[in-house]
Parts: C-alpha cells; structure tokens; sequence
C-alpha cells in the first residue's frame, strides 16, 4: 500500500516504563497527528492484472542447473537457509499419497500470516525438507498439534523469544520410522529427527509466513530454529512414558509438541541440580509460569528411581525447589502473573517456574553411558504443550 502514509518511531516502546513510555507516547501520537495533517486522505491505487494472477501458479520451471533451483528457492526466501530437495510434482504427490488424505484438505490456519497448512503444502516442504514419504502422518499430526490455542503458535512464531517447538515421539512410530532416541538423540546423524524437525520450520516459514526479521522477531534465535526433533527412550526408562502420562496407551504413536527457549546440560540430575539450571532469573517460565522439560538420561532416571522418586514426586521436588521471592526479579518480568501472584509489591511472595508441579515435563531420552548427562529445557512460559495422535 505505498500511498498509505507511514510513521516510523524510533522508540524502544515495549521495555519502557513510565514516565518514559507517556514520552514515548506522546511522540507516537504527534506524528500520527503530523502524517494525517501531512498526507490526508488518499484514494488508495487500483489493482492491476487478473484477479486471482497472483499465487495461482502451481508449478515452476527452472531451466539450467540445480543451483538454478537452489538460487531461485533461496532469491524468494523459501527455504531455512540450507539446500533443499526440489519438490518437483512426482515427489510432492508420492509424500501426499502416503498421507492417505486429499491433497487439499486444510489442517489449520498457521499464524501469523494465517497460511492454510494443507495436506500438499506440508508435502511439499517435507519433500524440500528431505523426509520420506512414511513420515507424513508425523508431520500431520504436529501440525495439528501446533495449532491448538493452548500452543499459542502465534506468539512463538512472533516472539523476540529464541523460542522453537520441539517434537517429541512416542509409542511404535519410534522404531518404525527410525527416530534416535539414544546417543546424540537432540543432535545430528538420523534422518527422522533431522527431516521432520527441518520440515516442520520449512512449514512455520513458508506457510506460516515467520521469516526471521520480518514477521519472526527472535533477536537472536537457537539452533532449535533449523530442526527440533527427538524421540523418547521408553526401553530403558524405569517411569512411564510421557504419552502414556499424558492419557495415551502405550501401543499408540503420538508427537508432543514443547515451546522450548534453550538446553542447559545437568551432569548429575539430582532434583536440586535439575532445578539450580531451571531458575535463573531471566526465564520466561518465572515470567508466565510455564511448562518446562527435563530430558534424563536412562543412567540418571534409574538413579532417581532407586532414590524411591517417582515422577510425580521428581515434578514436585523440582517445583519446591524453584521457588523465588517477588523481591528477587524486577517488577516487570512478573506483570503478567499479577492476578496470579496477588500482590506484587510483597518483596517475599513465592515465585515458580510453574504453576502447578504437574506442569513440569519429565521424559527419558539419550544413552546410559558413564556421562550421566541430562538436559533441562525451559520453556518460552506463554504456551501449553500438545500431543496429537500420530495416525
């Protein structure tokens, strides 16, 4: 809309307290005022070309190289920054076909650009991704997942958060797709993790429109952005499993989708340990009061067993243990729980990182080796995990 007349603040408005947010608003509505007074009322230009011209194209051709393809994906930002397997119409209707659904079939509405996530837009990025086929009902179900309100996709798509939703597999589909659920289970060397993770960012972006400084804010972004995936491993773990937690049956595949900010590593994972790297100051799960996850290794989940620690008894020692004073942050990071927490002017009313010990998330995942290291990942606060049944 290039007639329309535009107002450029230069004010960092959402960190300001008053006075200094009253200046700033003063400034925002004195160049409002000047802009109107400026520009006036514009008819607003008249569309050309054919209705409907634009985004109508269902296949491109590319002539030359696959560099062509690569440079023609990248000049239009429709990729994570990585080569991509191109989606010609063959593989695209080969991964749809897997899925057993109409190819134009809408699963959501992804913000924040409210993108329709259809069965062969997700085939598409999960071929430019590099899954295969059989992963589809994985990617289905996370999707619909992430679109549940409780998830608050909008917000994590948005957010200057380094946010990014983690999956999590459970149940039959771990064997038979091949997730890595042991050694180096969050990092690189399996194709499942590695393609459904990518996928579901190639997903956030190109359908739900979160290109990194445009419409995603993260001002610095994790790794978790490029490809989040794991599986749980449920053999050597001596609770139950967290779909099974979660109200599912056992023999049932099912993705869990987490809004995880970052991954600190635990050596011992004792409950104190656990929680001394869940509560620093800064965390947005003091903020809102959210869900983090810990992710034991099998040798440490068998210690905490043996210790007479169940799962409930492990959330609930972690969620003493985190317990802060108002006094202990600045008044700002708690606004959101004021109704919550009562009173905020109290220095000694008690903070946690959730608001109910069931909050917390507890699963088992890498190998039991002689490193008893587990990882503690807190959650970006404002969001609700999910499970989805993988179908």
């Amino acid at each position: 809309m290039p007639e329309l007349p535009r107002i450029v603040v230069p004010l960092d408005l959402g960190h300001r307290a008053p006075p200094d947010g009253q200046a700033g608003a003063r400034v925002v509505v004195g160049a409002t005022l000047a802009a109107v007074g400026r520009e006036g009322a514009r008819t607003p230009p008249q569309a050309t070309g054919e209705p409907g011209e634009a985004g109508e194209l269902r296949e491109i051709e590319v002539a030359g190289s696959m560099e062509a393809v690569l440079d023609l994906f990248e000049s239009r930002r429709w990729t994570d920054g990585l080569p991509i397997v191109p989606p010609t119409p063959e593989r695209v209707t080969a991964m749809v076909a897997a899925s057993r659904r109409r190819a134009d079939e809408v699963l959501a509405l992804l913000p924040p650009g409210h993108g329709a996530a259809t069965v062969e837009k997700i085939a598409i990025n999960a071929v430019m991704a590099g899954c295969r086929p059989e992963y589809m009902p994985v990617l289905l179900a996370a999707v619909e997942a992430m679109a549940d309100p409780v998830f608050n996709l909008n917000a994590v798509q948005g957010s200057t958060n380094p946010v990014a939703p983690l999956l999590i597999v459970n149940g039959p589909a771990r064997h038979q797709l091949r997730f890595n659920s042991g050694y180096g289970c969050f990092g690189p060397g399996w194709r499942a993790n590695a393609t459904v993770g990518r996928a579901i960012r190639l997903i956030l972006i190109n359908v739900g429109g979160a290109l990194p400084g445009e419409k995603d804010m993260a001002v610095a972004g994790q790794p978790g952005k490029y490809t989040f995936c794991v599986a749980e491993n449920e053999e050597e773990s001596p609770w139950a499993p967290l779909h099974v937690e979660r109200g599912f049956a056992r023999d049932t595949s099912v993705v869990t989708v987490v809004g995880v900010s970052s991954m600190i590593n635990s050596l011992r994972a004792s409950p104190e340990e656990l929680a001394e790297a869940a509560t620093f100051r800064g965390s947005n799960d003091y903020r809102f009061g959210g869900c983090p996850l810990f992710a034991l290794n099998p040798l440490a989940a068998r210690r905490q067993a043996e210790a007479g620690l169940d799962k409930p008894t492990l959330k609930r020692r972690i969620w003493e243990l985190s317990r802060k004073r108002v006094g202990d942050f600045p008044r700002s990071l708690l606004t959101p729980r004021e109704d919550e927490l009562g009173s905020l002017d109290d220095p000694e009313t008690i903070v946690t990182i959730a608001r109910r010990p069931e909050d917390l998330l507890v699963m088992v995942a890498g190998a039991g080796g002689a490193g008893g290291h587990s990882i503690v990942m807190p959650s970006f606060g404002n969001t609700t995990p999910v499970s989805r049944e993988i179908a």
